[in-house]
């Protein structure tokens, strides 16, 4: 039996449930665009220290994952991925 055909009828099932899906859905949006920023530094041959992997990777803000990516494409350190701003939004 697979879990998509698992009837969610209860009020509490369908709370629990429908917000692990969420949940789930968020994780994988945060891990994408982790991803794309590290790609996009990698693909230009630009080091990525471990701290600055850490940081993107531990980030949830996705506005601030789409700054990032824009930057990647033309800075000349993974530092300079970052601004100031930053500091205060992961």
């Amino acid at each position: 039996m697979t879990s998509a055909a698992w009837p969610v009828y209860s009020p509490f099932a369908r709370q629990h449930y429908g917000r692990g899906r969420a949940d789930g859905r968020a994780e994988g949006i945060q891990e994408i665009w982790s991803e794309i920023v590290l790609s996009l530094l990698d693909a230009r041959g630009i080091d990525v220290p471990q701290d600055v992997r850490a940081r993107i990777s531990a980030c949830t803000d996705v506005d601030l994952f789409k700054r990032w990516a824009l930057r990647a494409v033309s800075v000349q350190s993974a530092q300079d991925v970052f601004d100031d701003l930053d500091e205060q939004r992961c």
